[in-house]
């Protein structure tokens, strides 16, 4: 399931060209990353209290068309789980008229807080804790 969120282009975030910075696309990944794992009831608190942590280990961003002051984007977010400890999750950033802005594909883990290792069977833990897992994709 491809969960998105809305964002508004706001001023501060352009550069000088006039466009979004680019260490925004990641923020705006993050926010939407975030974002699914609320609406599936993973919340912060509920993450911590199981000692567990999602962390990114690398992001590839493909920028396709600028995004300007005032654009309205949806980013959205779909996990690719594999039988290892680490999934993809691949996210779009499109514009309100339909058009592609940024691909961003990263590659994440869960952490056990305190053996700061990842988890074996991060989809598995991650779904058990989850109101609504079906959020986290198939």
């Amino acid at each position: 399931m491809t969960f998105s969120v809305p964002i508004t282009v706001r001023g501060y975030e352009l550069d000088v060209q006039g466009h979004v910075n680019q260490a925004v696309y990641l923020q705006y990944a993050e926010h939407a990353r975030w974002e699914c794992l609320v609406a599936a009831g993973l919340q912060a608190d509920k993450l911590a209290a199981a000692r567990l942590g999602p962390v990114i280990l690398e992001t590839t961003i493909k920028y396709r068309r600028e995004l300007r002051s005032g654009d309205e984007v949806r980013v959205s977010c779909e996990f690719e789980w594999g039988p290892g400890k680490t999934y993809r999750i691949r996210q779009e950033m499109i514009r309100a008229d339909g058009t592609l802005s940024a691909e961003v594909v990263g590659v994440g883990g869960v952490l056990d807080l305190d053996a700061r290792r990842l988890v074996t069977d991060p989809a598995g833990r991650l779904r058990a804790l989850a109101e609504k897992p079906e959020l986290l994709g198939g």
